[in-house]
């Protein structure tokens, strides 16, 4: 199949669909599967994938939005650097309304801050060649995804002469997470469903630790009803048959190796660091920092202030959420006192967050 609607076909959805009712129907147990890749997350809700799968099997949505698991306490930098009267910040659009401790991006423009939304990096480095008289501060975060394309930025502002050029980084890295919630028995994960943009950098390769160590069978999968019907039946298939191993169903993108040009700029730009996701805590080795020699594009480096106390709205249940000990229609706030016009956590800003996705199309 060549064309999206293909994968979108009711008879091949619907016939994926009876083939996982017939495999898993009578077993007498259920399968719990994890996505954790925010595409993933809202192609659930969206296509109403739960509704097509029997009772045996369980979705629950984990740490797969970058936006929402970043914690408080980069934003709360990222807000006192903005404040800065020389300073330009740069974001994507899915920053400018997520809470920090007591403010936002968007509050903080409205106050006279001039923060700027940008679909690349490469365009913040562009906006930083036009404003010399200006420190252009980009806000790098992401997953494996766009690490690389920070990676790039950086190295363009570096050959373009660029000094004003600076990143906020914030980047993070899936698969550890992935082998701390999977040893977590209070989920239980059974399997996971991988997600496809990290795994295409990455790699199937890079989950072999979690399906042997952890005796966790991992499919990657493509957004699609049929990517992602076709992979849960792939990992019922493998709990059946008593295998953990890693699949690859997104073959179209996906390979073994991931994409080695990609992990080359990552290795030369950034070095692994302990980094705190917002509901999990500090995981070791999970975070990427700026190496020293480019130091002087780091903005946590060069533009030192005073971040004020972290503070976390009480009724918030995002950290629940990301760990799949929660749904998004379990928490208290959701619906009422937290909308996507109103938003108390990250989980409700971003385009890939649970409870955006569970809002937009759950109801």
């Amino acid at each position: 199949m060549n064309y999206q609607d293909e994968f979108r076909q009711k008879e091949l959805v619907q016939g994926l669909a009876e083939r996982v009712r017939r495999l898993v129907s009578g077993r007498g147990r259920t399968m719990t599967f994890m996505e954790v890749c925010g595409t993933h997350t809202m192609a659930i809700y969206r296509f109403g994938l739960r509704s097509l799968l029997p009772p045996e099997i369980r979705l629950i949505s984990g740490p797969g939005c970058p936006v929402c698991v970043t914690p408080n306490d980069y934003l709360d930098r990222a807000i006192a650097i903005c404040r800065l009267p020389e300073v330009i910040t740069v974001t994507f659009g899915d920053m400018m309304r997520v809470p920090g401790s007591t403010s936002s991006l968007l509050e903080e423009r409205a106050k006279g801050a001039d923060i700027r939304i940008v679909y690349s990096p490469l365009d913040a480095v562009a906006l930083a060649a036009k404003n010399r008289d200006k420190k252009a501060v980009f806000l790098g975060v992401g997953f494996e995804t766009t690490a690389p394309t920070i990676a790039g930025s950086i190295l363009a502002a570096e050959a373009e002469g660029v000094a004003n050029y600076f990143v906020l980084a914030a980047t993070k890295t899936i698969p550890i997470p992935m082998q701390i919630l999977a040893a977590d028995p209070e989920i239980a994960i059974d399997g996971y469903i991988c997600p496809a943009h990290v795994s295409a950098i990455i790699g199937a390769d890079a989950y072999t630790p979690l399906a042997e160590n952890f005796d966790t069978p991992c499919v990657i999968t493509g957004f699609e009803p049929a990517d992602m019907l076709q992979g849960i039946l792939m990992l019922a298939g493998q709990l059946l048959s008593g295998e953990s191993r890693v699949e690859i169903q997104y073959r179209r993108v996906v390979r073994p190796e991931g994409n080695l040009k990609a992990q080359a700029m990552l290795a030369q730009l950034f070095t692994p660091c302990d980094v705190p996701w917002r509901g999990i805590g500090v995981l070791p080795g999970s975070g990427l920092r700026i190496r020293d020699e480019y130091r002087r594009f780091d903005a946590e480096k060069m533009l030192p202030v005073e971040v004020e106390p972290v503070k976390e709205h009480p009724g918030c249940s995002c950290g629940e959420i990301l760990k799949g000990k929660m749904s998004p229609e379990e928490c208290v706030l959701f619906g009422k006192v937290c909308t996507p016009e109103s938003p108390v956590g990250a989980c409700m800003v971003s385009s890939e967050g649970s409870c955006a996705a569970a809002y937009r199309y759950g109801q």
